[in-house]
């Protein structure tokens, strides 16, 4: 069975990889009702109860976050795209699982991408390295200790959730997970996501940098772009 992650926990691990200046608000998808504002509602009309509960606590963190914010809570419906649509002056991420969700929010003026991905800390199918990871990565993966190696792989599919959420709602570009390539410093708990080909407007090379955490069980996930950052990254 799953295990459920105290909100309190998850708020505070999402926190400690992502800077200053951002609301975090977390949920307990077992903790949730089932309404919900009726312009989110749609997007999951007839979703089996355990994806409606994800839906709906990762959709009330996102609003609790705006009114860290000191703002009023407003509807997150999902795009066509499946990605959240902000409200006007606003951006964030919302990452959910069975046992926790999380929402990050920050205002438009100050931040451009945000990206969080939260996991269970367990090691990624073996099957799936081939596809989650490039050739460089799954070399350095083979220097790692044996014992850590699928969780490592794990920690760079939830890199790049995070890297591709950041910059998805700067350039709208869609691409895989070869696309980008991590480096990984473990002493310090922080990554960069380079990306091998161009996305978007974005040069091949450019780099997102973020952070992570293991703790209780979890594995988060951070990358941010201000919008200071946003012209590096473009190129401009």
């Amino acid at each position: 069975m799953t295990e459920h992650f105290d909100p309190e926990l998850v708020k505070g691990l999402t926190e400690s990889v992502l800077p200053k200046g951002l609301s975090v608000a977390a949920r307990n998808p077992r903790q949730m009702p089932m309404a919900t504002e009726p312009q989110e509602s749609v997007a999951v009309k007839g979703a089996v109860p355990s994806r409606l509960s994800e839906f709906h606590a990762g959709r009330a963190a996102a609003r609790s976050a705006m009114v860290g914010l000191g703002l009023p809570p407003r509807p997150v419906p999902m795009g066509p795209d499946r990605a959240p649509i902000w409200p006007d002056g606003l951006t964030g991420s919302i990452s959910h699982s069975e046992g926790a969700c999380v929402a990050a929010v920050g205002e438009i003026r100050d931040w451009a991408g945000i990206g969080v991905d939260l996991e269970e800390a367990t090691g990624l199918d073996p099957l799936l390295v081939a596809e989650i990871c490039t050739k460089s990565e799954q070399i350095w993966l083979g220097t790692q200790p044996a014992s850590e190696r699928n969780l490592l792989a794990k920690l760079i599919f939830s890199a790049k959730e995070a890297a591709y959420k950041a910059q998805y709602s700067i350039t709208g570009s869609l691409f895989g997970f070869q696309t980008l390539e991590l480096v990984i410093d473990r002493d310090e708990s922080r990554f960069q996501a380079v990306f091998l080909t161009a996305q978007g407007g974005i040069p091949a090379g450019s780099i997102l940098a973020g952070s992570y955490v293991y703790a209780a069980g979890l594995l988060v996930t951070g990358v941010t772009v201000r919008q200071s950052e946003r012209e590096q990254l473009l190129g401009a």
